[in-house]
């Protein structure tokens, strides 16, 4: 399973991400959500961003204590808090910004998938996400989802060197 996001139906609402905050603080606090709409004024265009659940997760691999293990029943790949030690590996080695550091708890988060039934896919009105599983949820078709961020964002110049990991 992973998320599948079309940024030519996002409005910028950032509903998803109030309501992942609130799945996981019970409040709204953004900063503490798993996604993050990143806005292009210039291109007036918003992207919904979260982990791409990688087949081979350099977060994972790099992970000193192995506390990023995948979910047997999603596929996510979960940061189990009991072990992690707040080293923020997994924040520097993941080249797409998919894992965060809670600095108030010391330790990393990232998307799971909620389980596999993601809040931000329930409020996303406009269908600018949605929860791919099954045989669709190919290698194949979550590189394309990747290969078209990372097409987009050198389209407006920027290049972070990301094409070496999709």
């Amino acid at each position: 399973m992973y998320l599948d996001v079309n940024p030519d139906l996002c409005t910028g609402c950032r509903l998803c991400e109030a309501f992942c905050s609130f799945r996981r603080e019970k409040a709204v606090w953004p900063s503490k959500s798993c996604i993050s709409v990143l806005k292009y004024e210039k291109e007036a265009l918003y992207i919904p961003f979260t982990c791409q659940q990688c087949e081979k997760a350099i977060c994972a691999e790099v992970c000193p204590v192995q506390a990023i293990q995948r979910n047997p029943n999603t596929g996510a790949w979960e940061i189990e808090v009991s072990r992690c030690m707040g080293c923020k590996m997994c924040v520097a080695s993941c080249p797409l910004g998919g894992v965060a550091f809670d600095p108030n708890r010391g330790q990393a988060f990232k998307c799971d998938l909620c389980g596999g039934d993601p809040e931000c896919v329930k409020v996303c009105a406009p269908g600018a996400l949605r929860l791919v599983k099954g045989p669709e949820a190919t290698l194949a078709k979550r590189r394309r989802v990747v290969q078209n961020l990372v097409h987009l964002l050198k389209s407006w110049g920027k290049d972070w060197g990301v094409e070496k990991y999709v």
